[in-house]
Order: C-alpha cells, then structure tokens, then sequence
C-alpha cells in the first residue's frame, strides 16, 4: 500500500489521518515489488545451495529482476535448474517477508560477513548508493528484512528498503530464471567482477507464458541474426569492437534512409554541411565536452610535435581528439562570420561520423556502437522564435517516423538535477527552458513522462519514444536546448535594434543514429523491408529459359524507371529460384511464361505466396513506382494499387 505517499509493506500500523492507498501487484509499482521479492528468494537459495556465496544487489528491472553474488566459480546452466528448483521451495513454503528497523553497527555485526552489503551501509544516504542501490539503503533509516517460517523462525535476512510481498507464496508461479551474466561491482570496472543471474516474474503463469513468447519473437528479430543472414553488415575483428561495415545490401537501405532524410531537411528550411573527424583539444575544453564527457571519448593523439636531431623538441605537439559530438564544429561555423537576425532560424544540418568509447561490455550490435553516424542538426534562433521552432522540430520528427510505419509515440522530457555540478548554466535559465519544452510537449496531444535528472549537462530535452510491432519501446528522436555553449563560443547576432544578442541553441537528432536505427528499422520489420527500403526491390523468374529474354526487357523498363531489379537466369528449377528470393524477403517476384509473354504481361508473386497474374507491363512498372514513391509496405497481394 501507499501510506501518506510513500510505499509501505502490508504489515505497516496506519491511523485513521494517514493517506492510504491499495497497491495491486499487476500496477507498475505492485510489479516492482513482486519481482523484487523474487530477487530476495532468488538469492537465499543461492546462499542455501553455496553459504559461501557473498551478496551484492537485487533490484527489479524492466520486466524482471537481477541479483548479484561473488561466488568462486562461474554459475552453470546446471546450477540454475539447482536454484530453481530450491526457489520453488521457498515459494511453496510461504515465508514472511518482515521488516526491521536497525542501526549502522547493528546492520555491521549482523552483516559481518557480507563485504558488499557492508560496503553500502557505509554509502547509506549519499547519491553512490542512490544510483546502484536504491533498493538497498536510502536517506532514511536502515532496515533489515528477515524471511521467517510460520513459527516465526529466522531462516535468512538481507538489507533492504522494501517493501516486499507479505510472504513467498504469493510469488506464485509466474516467474523463470532467464540467463546468466558478469558484472562489476557498483558498475565500475575498478571493482570487484561478480556473477549476475536475471530472472522475470509476473502476476500469473499465463502473463509469463505471454512474456516468453514476446521475448522469443525478439530474438527472432534480433538484428544481429538478420543482419547475417540477409548479408547487410558485420562487425570484423580486425576492425575492433564496435565498428560496423555495412555491405551492399544494407548499404543500400542505409542510403535510402539519408536521402530520404535530406529530403525533409531540404524542405524544412536546413542547410547542410560537413565536419572532420577529429579536433584539437581547445574545441572540446570549449565546449565543455573534456570536462564533462571525457570517460565517453577516445584517448588523445599527440601530433605536429617536432624534434631536432639532438632530440630537443623545437615545436611544441597538441593532443587531438575523435570528436564524440558534432555540435563544436557547427558553432564555429555559425561564428565565421557576423549573422543578423535575417537569417535566423540558421539550420545546419551534417550526417556526421562520431566516435565514443564505450566500454566493452554495453557494445550490442548496432544498437550501442562506438563509430556512429548522427542525423545531426543545430539550430540558431532568438529568444521569441524557440517555442515555434520546438513545435516544427517536433512535428518533423514524427511525420518522419510515420515514413517507416511507426506511429506509436509518446514524450519524455529529461531535467536537471539543482545543485548537481554535472548540469552547467544558471538554474533561472534551466527553468525556463524546462517550461518551454514541457509546454510544446503539452500541445502536441502526446503523453508526457518525466525523466528526472536526464538531460544534457548542458541543457533540458524532450525525446520521442516510439513502439515497434512488437510493442517495444525505442528512444528514437531527440530535441535538446542549450543555452550554455552559445555562451562558450560567444556566439551573436546583430538584432533589429542594431545591437549584438546571444542566440538560442536547438540540438535534434531526427533518428538518433543511423546505425541504431537501421538496427530497429531490421527488427520492426522482422527483415521484410518496405519496397521502396528494400536492397532488392523486384526479382524476374522465367518460368523456363527461353522467356529470359522477354523478363530482362521486363526489368529494363523497371530499372529506367529508378527500381532495383534483376533477373535470376540462374541454372536453379523456378520453384528453387521463388523459394530463394522469397526467403531473401524480395517484396515483389515477377514470373513469366508462355501466356505471359504472348500478352505482354507479367504475374506477381509476394513475400507471403499470394500472387496476381495477367499483369501489362506498363502496368506493372506504373505500381510498382508509385509503391515505392508512397513508402508502401508491400507483403500481399493488393497491396500493389
């Protein structure tokens, strides 16, 4: 239940002023402590399998829990059937899950033998322990939950902030252990390596049933596996982690992804320009990037020092960087010259390769990358021109993601934190761009959810979240405002009063980075692209050879008419050919024999068997173009007006 707010165990004494209320375990608080319960029997049945077995953290997660141990070996896959096993144990013998207030030494004697756990009550009340162990200790008192049999018998304790579930048996059956994984202490590769066992849990059987289905369709969308079998990227080992190579196929849609992007920037008013790869180290003190963001970038290249024969340096060296942002070098184009407020809104807009080095261990995919190319803008107005501006940019970002079919959106605008130093600007000016976002995300009619503590170190944004087919949840599109680096460089403009003014800074990224997204754009679609995405738009399959001739005058026509197509002459049987292009997820498969060629026709087939026969060429050409020109999805028969 909620008492006066605050999340309190059912056992809780309440009085007739308090606040009180009911918390159901399908609500997303009722399924944090669920799943957080579990995660308490997940590891007392580690520590009744492996006493020795030291305890980290155990917090619920999106759609599941974890729990962390420092064990001497490694967990097995024959380990986790042993643990779950023992946890079905405890479920069935319905312990109850009792709070205890206690005080730092009293947690340090009954924790004498848990290093980590004693590590935190240390951090208790500091914001180390509010990032990795909330679940743990807070800012408030210290408690202890003891798991007690009927008769009140303490069989296993751990630290803890609660609440729980009133006892182990309403964890039910719902719930499954998921994998095994490494983790670092507290998430820092200075400590300790433990070993990580997820779980999921959930109110019924059949809700978990549905969950495992959901997460077997994903893996079935994975873009890694699709990526490989489709030939479309690949990440080689002699290029290092994290940096992708797109082949033929996926270089293509990578293509057709950009242009169509530089369409909507065209049409909006953006001019486009281009950055190098790497700076001297100034720009990035400039901008703040150095002292902020200098973990998420690659180490320094010293150049231009030089030596002469007796080794004495006669001209000093500069350190250069990889830029891992693209914002420095727009400013000083924005200051190359004086700007008057004519020209403004200035929109510079760069695809622009960055580089950031993230750790080993969150590379996934195309996903998390550490080459990645942004769809990256900077916008230049005045004060009286940030709201209109917010509102077009929102408005560009989701007519540009119902281009590819996703139209489930909702916002999340990401704040600072007062008083924390990471976030740079005075609080007034934080306020105000605050209010100026959250109102643009008010008018758009679009859920708003608030993200504490997520923004910029350099101002406040709002960011797009879109669902795929699937019913997942992507970051796709942000927009950000920056009144700090306008100052940094000492950017102006010459307003209508003659006198010089500091502009507002817009940073958007329409599709995030086009790594990532062609990686959600892969698993939305399962592969089977949209035609006018698709590597190889339409196929010709003569029935038998001597049509081949007739099928590449065919395809001809459809080249000269901007469609990526061929024909299979191929010594395969027809069947084999259909069998191999549909796999390869061709949209469109033209086949032709005898009656077609007599009638200057051609027959469709489509990617789930259906087909369409007696089609005139001119025909056929006209809906095939004007598909691809729509940004149809074309998988059926009828789906080719």
């Amino acid at each position: 239940m909620r008492v006066n707010g605050d999340l309190k165990d059912l056992a809780t004494t309440v009085t007739d002023t308090d606040e009180v209320e009911p918390v159901t375990i399908d609500s997303a608080d009722g399924l944090n402590i669920l799943r957080h319960s579990a995660a308490h029997v997940l590891a007392q049945a580690v520590q009744r399998i492996n006493p020795q077995a030291n305890l980290g953290i155990g917090p619920p997660i999106t759609d599941g829990f974890y729990y962390d141990f420092g064990v001497e070996t490694p967990f097995t896959p024959d380990d986790i059937k042993a643990i779950t096993k023992e946890m079905q144990r405890i479920v069935r013998e319905g312990q109850r899950f009792v709070r205890r207030v206690v005080t730092d030494d009293e947690a340090r004697a009954e924790l004498a033998d848990e290093p980590f756990k004693l590590e935190l009550i240390g951090l208790k009340g500091g914001k180390e322990a509010a990032e990795g162990a909330s679940v743990e200790v807070g800012e408030g008192e210290l408690t202890i939950y003891d798991n007690t049999t009927r008769d009140g018998e303490v069989v296993w304790k751990d630290l803890c902030r609660g609440p729980h579930l009133p006892n182990t048996r309403m964890i039910g059956n719902g719930w499954d252990l998921t994998r095994i994984a490494a983790a670092y202490w507290r998430g820092s590769e200075k400590n300790p390596q433990l070993q990580r066992i997820y779980g999921t849990a959930w109110p019924t059987k059949d809700e978990l049933r549905a969950y495992q289905e959901r997460i077997a369709e994903a893996e079935r969308r994975d873009h890694r596996k699709l990526g490989a079998e489709m030939d479309l990227f690949s990440f080689p080992d002699e290029i290092g982690s994290g940096l992708a190579v797109f082949h033929p196929k996926g270089g293509i849609i990578r293509y057709e992804i950009e242009e169509n992007l530089r369409k909507h920037l065209l049409r909006n008013g953006y001019d486009l320009v281009n950055s190098p790869h790497i700076t001297k180290k100034d720009l990035f003190m400039t901008s703040g990037h150095l002292q902020t963001y200098a973990d998420g970038m690659f180490p320094p290249m010293h150049l231009d020092e030089v030596v002469d024969e007796e080794g004495n340096v006669t001209r000093q060296g500069q350190d250069y960087y990889l830029k891992p942002m693209n914002c420095p070098f727009h400013n000083l184009i924005f200051r190359s010259r004086g700007r008057s407020y004519r020209e403004l809104p200035l929109r510079l807009a760069e695809f622009g390769t960055v580089y950031r080095y993230e750790k080993s261990g969150t590379l996934s995919g195309l996903t998390r990358v550490r080459g990645l190319t942004q769809d990256d803008a900077h916008i230049y107005v005045a004060q009286d021109q940030v709201k209109d501006e917010l509102t077009t940019n929102l408005n560009l970002v989701l007519d540009l993601l119902r281009d590819y079919g996703l139209n489930d959106f909702y916002l999340e605008l990401s704040t600072n934190e007062v008083g924390n130093p990471k976030f740079l600007g005075e609080p007034e000016q934080w306020t105000t761009a605050i209010d100026t976002l959250r109102e643009v995300a008010i008018e758009s009619g679009l859920e708003l959810v608030a993200d504490p503590g997520g923004a910029a170190f350099y101002g406040p944004k709002i960011s797009v979240q879109a669902r795929d087919a699937i019913g997942r949840t992507w970051q796709m599109s942000t927009i950000q405002l920056d009144f700090n680096q306008p100052d940094r460089f000492e950017l102006e403009y010459t307003g209508p009063d003659g006198q010089k003014h500091r502009p507002v800074m817009i940073h958007r990224a329409l599709l995030g980075s086009v790594e990532r997204f062609f990686a959600i754009l892969l698993e939305h679609y399962a592969g089977d692209f949209p035609l006018w995405l698709a590597p190889s738009q339409v196929v010709g399959v003569p029935v038998a050879e001597q049509y081949g001739d007739y099928l590449d005058d065919v395809i001809a026509q459809l080249r000269e008419a901007g469609v990526r197509a061929d024909v299979d002459h191929s010594d395969d049987r027809m069947q084999k050919k259909i069998r191999n292009h549909t796999t390869a997820k061709v949209p469109v498969i033209l086949i032709v024999g005898e009656q077609d060629r007599a009638a200057g026709t051609v027959s469709f087939r489509f990617r789930d068997g259906t087909q369409e026969n007696g089609v005139p060429v001119a025909d056929a050409v006209r809906r095939i173009s004007a598909a691809i020109a729509s940004h149809a999805l074309v998988l059926k028969a009828g789906d080719l007006a």
